[in-house]
């Protein structure tokens, strides 16, 4: 073990304290003033550790963040992306409060998505700083309040403070094994609205268009893009249409999920939703896509990157490893920017969105130790 990771060994019990007082705010994304008494606390302990905090107010979601240190320093600045939301509602505290099992597991609603994160950022700063060995260089954190909505709000602001930066660190929570995420699938949801003509389905079917068998065919059009060895998936998700038993139906909808390894392969899967046309004669098909998010890929900056960020981690005694998501994050942004990005970085744990949401202690020093290595040791490539 080195002197650093037995360092933040030491931090253990104030880590678990911290990541309790987080877990205790309640932060839905939905309750603006839920959020914003936790950006307030958040606020308070990033100033503590010498941060200048900008605050960018929102009408509908809590406020969000953004802590710089050292913004005269040369050299490109490194960022860290985190959110204080979560998808539990008030109240959810109180049916399942923050404890520790005898496996050495943090239980909370948030503790892993995404506030053992948080925890691990601050505790990283804050020992480099107590140790004297903060480095002189840009240094930002981020943190949003909607990503549990898409980042719809925050996106922009995102993409704004990472345009500069030369190191994006994603602390989502590691895989249930403990590794980084070096690759996350790209997704696309889109709404087929099929339209036909209603008739009496016992004394004039003839007359009727059935928006319901058009959108069969069209649900079966989309199955056969699924390419799941590359792994592409085309996923129908919700389906809805007509009125009653003895009607033609004259409208069906359907949603659809896509997920994708490769820009290109979401590319091409885009091109052919937003390509589909009418299969029964005189009905109308709307396509809309509502939502895109860029995959993640596993390039070669991102090899890089981990290989750096490996061998960090093994000078301090740590084994880092790597693994990938079928779920996106806020990481997909910035690397489809072309932006140095590692993921995962955050507490190894399980139960995102669930009830046995947890975290694993033993993991926390660790992480921190692992991010404070990278703040002091990284190096930037040339370009």
């Amino acid at each position: 073990m080195s002197e650093m990771l037995r360092w933040f060994e030491g931090r253990r019990q104030a880590m678990i304290d911290e990541l309790e007082a987080l877990v205790r705010l309640e932060t839905p994304t939905t309750d603006k003033a839920a959020v914003d008494r936790c950006g307030h606390l958040l606020q308070s302990r990033l100033e503590a550790l010498g941060a200048s905090v900008a605050r960018f107010p929102q009408d509908k979601v809590g406020d969000m963040l953004l802590a710089s240190w050292h913004n005269d320093a040369p050299g490109p600045p490194i960022l860290f992306l985190t959110h204080s939301d979560t998808v539990w509602p008030l109240g959810t505290l109180a049916e399942r409060p923050p404890r520790i099992d005898d496996e050495g597991r943090f239980l909370g609603p948030g503790a892993i998505d995404m506030k053992g994160g948080i925890v691990i950022v601050l505790t990283a700063i804050r020992g480099l700083v107590e140790r004297g060995e903060l480095p002189r260089r840009p240094l930002r954190v981020l943190v949003t309040s909607d990503e549990e909505l898409g980042s719809r709000y925050s996106q922009k602001l995102i993409m704004d403070t990472a345009a500069d930066c030369g190191l994006v660190l994603v602390m989502e929570p590691a895989t249930k094994e403990g590794a980084l995420k070096t690759w996350r699938k790209g997704v696309a949801t889109y709404e087929l609205l099929a339209e036909g003509r209603a008739s009496h389905a016992g004394n004039a079917p003839e007359q009727g268009i059935n928006a319901i068998v058009e959108m069969a065919q069209q649900i079966s059009a989309l199955n056969e893009m699924n390419d799941l060895q590359r792994g592409t998936s085309v996923s129908v998700t919700v389906v809805e249409g007509g009125i009653t038993t003895n009607v033609i139906p004259p409208r069906a909808t359907a949603r659809v999920d896509v997920r994708t390894l490769s820009v290109r392969a979401l590319d091409e899967v885009d091109e052919a939703i937003l390509g589909l046309q009418p299969r029964v004669p005189g009905a109308r098909l709307t396509v809309t896509r509502h939502h895109r998010r860029a995959p993640m890929e596993r390039n070669d900056r991102m090899i890089a990157a981990f290989n750096q960020a490996r061998n960090i981690g093994s000078a301090l005694g740590l084994t880092v490893r790597e693994d990938g998501s079928g779920g996106g994050s806020d990481g997909n942004f910035t690397a489809a920017a072309g932006i140095t990005t590692l993921d995962g970085l955050g507490p190894q744990g399980d139960g995102l969105h669930a009830e046995h949401e947890h975290v694993i202690i033993n993991s926390l020093p660790q992480r921190a130790a692992l991010i404070a290595g990278i703040l002091r040791d990284w190096q930037f490539q040339s370009p």
